[in-house]
C-alpha cells in the first residue's frame, strides 16, 4: 500500500506550514530546509508555484501522485467547478472523515485506524483508506475497538461543531456525513485552481 513515509517536518517547513499537524520544529525553524534555507531568495517561477500547490495538496491528505491525477482526471469529469469538487472528494476519503470526526490526531493516524479494521461504514468494517464516504453515510468506530486508549485521547474535548458537514453522535461514537463540504468551509490552506491550472498545460 503506497503512502509517504519520508521525514514530514522537512515537507512541513518546505511549505511553511504545519500540513501534518502541529509541529514544534516548525515552529523553531520556520524557514526551507537545507543548507542555505534560510538564505534562499530565489524567485520561483509560474510553474514551480503551481507544482507546490499540487505538492501541498498531495502531502496534506497523504496521498501519491499517481492516486492524486486520477482523483482529479475524476473531478475534471464531473459537471462543476474542478477544484472545489477535487477538494470535496479528498474531503470525503474514508481516512479524512475519521480525522475530521476526532478519532484520530492525524490523517496518518486515521489511515493506520481504517487499515487495522477499527473503523465501520454503515455497520460494516472498511479497511480501504481512499473509501469514498457518500452523504448519508456513518461513519463509526467498531465496537470492540472503542476502548483503544489512540481514539480516547483523540476524541477528548475534540470540537465536533468545527465541521458543519458532519453530524456526531457521541453515544454511538459515530459520525454521519450530512453533505459534501462547501469550499469555504474547508479550513485547508489550498489554492485548488492553482492546481487546475497545472493539470491543464
Amino acid at each position: 500500500m503506497a503512502r509517504y513515509t519520508g521525514p514530514k517536518t522537512r515537507i512541513a517547513r518546505r511549505f511553511g506550514e504545519p500540513i501534518f499537524g502541529a509541529d514544534k520544529a516548525l515552529a523553531k525553524r520556520n524557514f526551507p530546509p537545507g543548507q542555505h534555507g534560510n538564505n534562499r531568495r530565489r524567485k520561483t517561477s509560474e510553474y514551480g508555484i503551481m507544482l507546490a500547490e499540487k505538492q501541498k495538496a498531495r502531502y496534506t491528505y497523504g496521498i501519491l501522485e499517481k492516486q492524486f491525477r486520477n482523483m482529479f482526471e475524476k473531478a475534471a469529469r464531473t459537471s462543476g467547478i474542478t477544484g472545489e469538487i477535487l477538494l470535496q472528494n479528498l474531503e470525503c476519503r474514508l481516512d479524512n472523515v475519521v480525522y475530521r470526526l476526532g478519532i484520530a490526531p492525524t490523517r496518518a493516524a486515521a489511515r493506520q485506524l481504517v487499515n487495522h479494521k477499527h473503523i465501520i461504514v454503515d455497520g460494516k468494517v472498511v479497511g480501504i483508506a481512499s473509501y469514498s464516504v457518500a452523504p448519508g453515510q456513518i461513519v463509526g468506530v467498531r465496537e470492540r475497538s472503542k476502548s483503544l486508549e489512540v481514539i480516547e485521547a483523540a476524541l477528548a474535548g475534540f470540537n465536533h461543531s468545527k465541521y458543519p458537514w458532519l453530524e456526531w453522535d457521541e453515544n454511538s461514537k459515530s459520525g454521519k456525513l450530512l453533505h459534501k463540504p462547501e469550499r469555504a468551509d474547508i479550513p485547508e490552506n489550498i489554492k485548488e485552481q492553482l492546481i487546475v491550472e497545472l493539470y491543464s498545460k
